[in-house]
């Protein structure tokens, strides 16, 4: 298996090094680090954020105590670089202007934390990813709960954790903040799903607090995306499930939930202030959607000139053009990147979706934690034929912990066939 190591051996291979106090220490700090990297994830109000202000010293960390780059990543290392080329290239007649630079060099830091994350999470998989998951969701509540005092008007205070007459919690956009808060829930729904989870009752009371904020947030995305997410994880546990006793759990609790769900949801529309919004939000089209010049105006046109475009019209130059972003990441990658750019991103879509469902379909030690990443990553690829999710901070995590988590099922068949 071929792997690049830092400094220090990985925690697999380090024999005596690990037993060194100060090699100990690093290693619990780097865990520390890695908890609060994730869990200020959810802070967005602005371009830069507690979450980029710890990325740099928590990976050097990392890289530092030997994380290895494991064949298992190495297509996703591949297409990453690939896609960058793409907009680099589309980039070169444009490197006088300041945004179209600020965008890029972004992206390539958003490429390096997925990269990052998918060789942290290839080793020590579960306790990681375990530690990794409790941290954002623990981000989940937190956001939610505010976005639940924003939209309540508690603090009454205009537009902090309240915007457009609906719940952002920490984010500018109440559409990321919907979504974002989709893996937290899902890893709250298997843990009482599979009765792993120690305290049912937090779990539940948590599990509340992060629906409602998706709720309110009013993102139609968001809605759909969260119901598609769970319906999969739900079927894929049931599926994979061996006990009778255990999918009889689960098809209790589901409905069950879904009972709760649906009495919350008339007890909330019964506010008026809600019932508007939600007859707003639920319609299939917005304003901004229709004519020439909306939203799917726009990307008609747009996909015509781009056609003719090889390099595509340069990163972030269809705002330019059109006013307004694409609302869809897949011909923003066309115009961002050209035509290797668009292909790209949609191969690396492929991939990972073909990596997520054989990760949630094999019986590894790893298959738990793909029912919970992978559906929600796969609701953010839905999402993004409505919505631009290329700057998207927990995107690139989750697209490294199913990469890690494929690295760390190559490896666990490795060491299988060598016992045999």
């Amino acid at each position: 298996m071929s792997s690049t190591a830092a400094a220090l051996p990985s925690h697999d291979s380090a024999g005596a090094w690990a037993e060194i106090p100060l090699v100990a220490a690093l290693r619990g700090l780097a865990k520390v680090m890695l908890a609060a990297f994730i869990f200020f994830a959810c802070f967005a109000f602005s371009e830069t954020s507690p979450y980029d202000l710890i990325a740099l010293p928590t990976m050097a960390l990392w890289l530092a105590l030997g994380i290895r780059l494991h064949r298992g990543v190495m297509p996703l290392v591949g297409l990453l670089l690939l896609y960058l080329v793409a907009i680099g290239t589309s980039l070169m007649p444009y490197l006088a202007e300041p945004f179209p630079v600020t965008w890029t060099i972004q992206l390539i830091y958003l490429v390096l934390t997925s990269i990052i994350f998918a060789m942290i999470f290839s080793d020590n998989t579960e306790s990681r990813m375990e530690l990794a998951l409790k941290a954002y969701t623990v981000s989940c509540v937190f956001s939610a709960f505010l976005g639940l005092i924003g939209y309540l008007q508690i603090l009454g205070i205009e537009d902090l954790f309240y915007k457009y007459d609906r719940a952002s919690g920490t984010f500018q956009d109440p559409n990321v903040f919907g979504s974002f808060l989709t893996l937290g829930a899902l890893y709250l729904m298997h843990g009482l799903l599979t009765g792993t989870t120690r305290r049912p009752v937090v779990s539940f009371a948590a599990l509340l607090v992060i629906l409602a904020g998706i709720f309110l947030s009013f993102s139609r995305g968001s809605w759909g995306g969260t119901v598609v997410a769970t319906g999969l994880m739900i079927l894929s546990v049931y599926r994979t499930s061996a006990s009778p006793r255990l999918r009889r759990r689960i098809v209790a609790l589901s409905l069950v939930t879904l009972a709760i769900g649906v009495v919350a949801v008339i007890g909330l529309l019964s506010i008026d202030q809600v019932h508007k919004m939600f007859e707003a939000r639920a319609a299939v089209t917005q304003d901004y959607d229709e004519g020439e010049t909306g939203r799917f105006g726009n990307q008609i046109r747009g996909i015509g000139m781009l056609l003719e475009m090889p390099f595509g019209m340069g990163p972030m130059h269809w705002r330019l053009i059109f006013k307004l972003e694409p609302h869809n990441s897949y011909i923003g990658s066309f115009a961002n990147g050209g035509w290797l750019g668009g292909a790209t991103f949609i191969v690396l879509v492929v991939a990972t979706a073909f990596v997520g469902f054989r990760l949630m379909s094999r019986d590894t030690p790893f298959r738990a934690h793909a029912q919970i990443v992978w559906p929600a990553l796969m609701m953010f690829f839905l999402q993004a034929m409505q919505i631009d999710i290329e700057k998207w901070r927990h995107v690139y995590m989750m697209l490294g912990m199913v990469w890690g988590l494929e690295a760390a099922r190559l490896q666990w068949l490795s060491r299988r066939h060598r016992a045999a």
